[in-house]
């Protein structure tokens, strides 16, 4: 069950139905689950079918991707769902919001993952104002940190998540938890609409900084939440420290109550993310 002392909330981050129900009887609870397009072109049934040489039309895999989500929720159906739309650097904002406002209707927990790019952060601007909750990926900065915020301002509380790339970042040689603290610190004085998801979580060690570094929600794959349960799901407090020996992230005091435009949200590993989703969704599309 869930430890008593445990304030941050735990996601699975996959695409498998049957892991959702694995990591669920595993530990007892499920606060919600994260899924991406690499992680539907993961899923075992697209897998078969693409072994067969048996691509699918635009229609069907948006159809796979709804009956996933549909799966997913009956068995956690209090947990928060997050649904990625389809984008590359090139995608218009009316396509993005069209994409959203359907997968708004495929789970009453939705949240819709949109890139922090020029048009990602255009549409959660109208769709916060229309009371959709969204889920804005591939954070790689305070300053993208800062647009978000500023982007969404009014929206109700915890109706936004913030999905800073940890693993993504550590692989660059940059100590992607140091971003977690600078976030949490550039946070705390907000009114708290966004909250921050830990995400490419790659260790247990990333899972436990997370936690001791103000992470409100961290998203974890499968094979960690297991060795976090294997090891009686510890939970550390603010000493922890993260053992990685990586370049920190300095600190940058930012007004969040700026226009989200005037903050610089371009970063290299955001476009390089982006394309990695579309490559992996076109994977699986004839």
């Amino acid at each position: 069950m869930k430890p008593d002392n445990l304030k941050t909330r735990i996601f699975l981050d996959s695409g498998n139905p049957e892991e959702t129900r694995e990591i669920l009887e595993l530990l007892g609870f499920l606060d919600g689950q994260t899924t991406n397009p690499s992680l539907i072109a993961k899923n075992p049934e697209a897998q078969k079918r693409l072994e067969l040489g048996d691509k699918f039309s635009a229609e069907e895999v948006n159809d796979f991707y709804k009956d996933v989500i549909e799966k997913i929720e009956t068995i956690i159906p209090e947990g928060s769902l997050s649904i990625e739309v389809y984008a590359d650097k090139d995608t218009l904002v009316e396509d993005i919001l069209t994409q959203a406002r359907q997968m708004n209707t495929w789970s009453d927990n939705a949240y819709i993952k949109l890139p922090i790019i020029q048009s990602g952060l255009e549409a959660a601007e109208v769709l916060t104002k229309e009371g959709v909750r969204v889920n804005m990926t591939l954070c790689f900065s305070q300053q993208q940190a800062a647009a978000v915020y500023s982007a969404t301002a009014g929206a109700r509380a915890d109706s936004v998540y913030l999905s800073p790339f940890v693993g993504r970042l550590d692989d660059k040689g940059i100590n992607g938890m140091s971003l977690i603290k600078n976030i949490h610190n550039l946070y705390k004085n907000s009114d708290k609409h966004v909250s921050i998801l830990s995400a490419s979580i790659r260790s247990l060690d990333h899972l436990l900084a997370s936690i001791a570094y103000g992470a409100d929600i961290v998203t974890v794959p499968g094979k960690i939440l297991r060795q976090w349960a294997e090891a009686g799901m510890p939970v550390p407090d603010e000493s922890y420290k993260y053992s990685a020996e990586l370049e920190d992230i300095e600190y940058e005091d930012l007004d969040m109550q700026s226009d989200w435009k005037n903050f610089n949200i371009q970063h290299n590993l955001t476009d390089a993310g982006l394309q990695k989703f579309a490559d992996d969704w076109n994977s699986l599309v004839k």
